[in-house]
């Protein structure tokens, strides 16, 4: 995952940095969570996550609480996450996620930014097996903190690889394991800075520069979009 961890790095930088847009997305991801599972953290792991996530974007305090607070209203109710898949440009597979009170308009757009950038939406499911879902704990890396160590302690949690830069270190298992890893976390005493579940190509594929261009202005499209949670490809 190592070349695919530098890209999902940049982008992050790149894209994910407009608080104007990653605010709206945090906050809906929280509002579902909550009405799902309960406005309690403590008794409701996606919505503890979901606050770990806005906290790590420097979200602030107050945005979450309203965020929770939306899950008792009428409007959480009309919120519903969906999949769409489709080909961009030079046949970049991607998976896209979202959370929308408007089906119909959310729909609308993605087609639309699929169609403007010369790709087109596919039939949902087909592309399910040409990805992997994973649980992906985002942690800082410190002194005191070795990554054997670490390892072996998160082998019986479910951990599957384990990766580092001078910064950070990252845990990837299987999805089913997000549970059991992000307890295994706790019990350790390790802050976790983020944690998600992510879909990984299983054949990813090298495009050039000139290729990544194309795709490129596809994706922000995608991802500008305030009802859009997550995207992912099958970028190498």
């Amino acid at each position: 995952m190592g070349r695919a961890f530098e890209y999902r790095k940049a982008s992050k930088l790149k894209r994910w940095g407009k608080m104007s847009v990653i605010f709206p997305k945090l906050s809906k991801a929280i509002t579902v969570a909550a009405k799902e599972g309960g406005i309690e953290p403590d008794m409701n792991p996606k919505l503890r996550t979901a606050i770990l996530n806005a906290k790590a974007e420097n979200m602030p305090k107050d945005n979450i609480d309203a965020a929770i607070k939306r899950a008792l209203g009428k409007d959480a109710d009309s919120i519903v996450e969906g999949v769409y898949e489709g080909k961009g440009p030079h046949g970049v597979l991607i998976f896209v996620e979202t959370a929308t009170d408007n089906v119909t308009r959310t729909l609308a757009n993605v087609k639309s930014y699929f169609n403007k950038c010369n790709g087109s939406l596919s039939p949902i499911g087909s592309l399910e097996f040409m990805f992997s879902r994973k649980a992906v704990f985002e942690i800082e890396r410190t002194d005191n903190l070795k990554i054997e160590d670490l390892e072996l302690e998160l082998i019986d949690a479910g951990l599957e690889e384990i990766e580092q830069d001078d910064e950070i270190i990252m845990a990837y298992g299987d999805y089913t394991s997000f549970g059991t890893m992000s307890k295994a976390f706790e019990d350790l005493n390790i802050p976790v800075q983020k944690a998600t579940l992510q879909r990984f190509a299983n054949s990813p594929v090298a495009f050039s520069d000139e290729q990544l261009v194309d795709i490129d202005k596809l994706l922000e499209k995608i991802e500008d979009d305030e009802d859009v949670q997550a995207v992912y490809t099958n970028i190498a």
